[in-house]
């Protein structure tokens, strides 16, 4: 059985579709990204929370956002902040290394045979 992750940033156009796209391959995890704003690309809904196992925001701000509208959604799931300032561009190698140090501890083991 896959993983749900979701990656949660602002405006849903550069960090957490980068996220989305980083860990797409990562076995035994099935990705997804969304957003906080009223004008997110794809806004952060119910379904998408109730989808999700794990939940990696980028910054304290979303998790507040996620908490006040989606408590009961959040029940019983791993919510964590990356810490990930809003300075990167779409797969900028800087935020692919950011995500790639931070985000594994709250994925499956990877089999060392990869």
């Amino acid at each position: 059985m896959s993983c749900h992750v979701l990656f949660v940033c602002g405006k849903n156009r550069l960090r957490s579709p980068t996220a989305e796209q980083v860990f797409a391959d990562w076995p035994g995890v099935e990705t997804a990204s969304a957003g906080t704003g009223h004008d997110a690309d794809c806004p952060v809904s119910a379904e998408l929370l109730d989808w999700a196992d794990v939940v990696l925001v980028m910054e304290a701000a979303h998790r507040t956002k996620i908490a006040a509208r989606f408590l009961p959604q959040l029940r019983g799931k791993r919510l964590a902040v990356l810490g990930i300032p809003d300075v990167y561009d779409y797969m900028a190698p800087g935020l692919v290394q950011r995500l790639l140090e931070r985000v594994p501890r709250y994925l499956p083991a990877r089999d060392n045979g990869d």
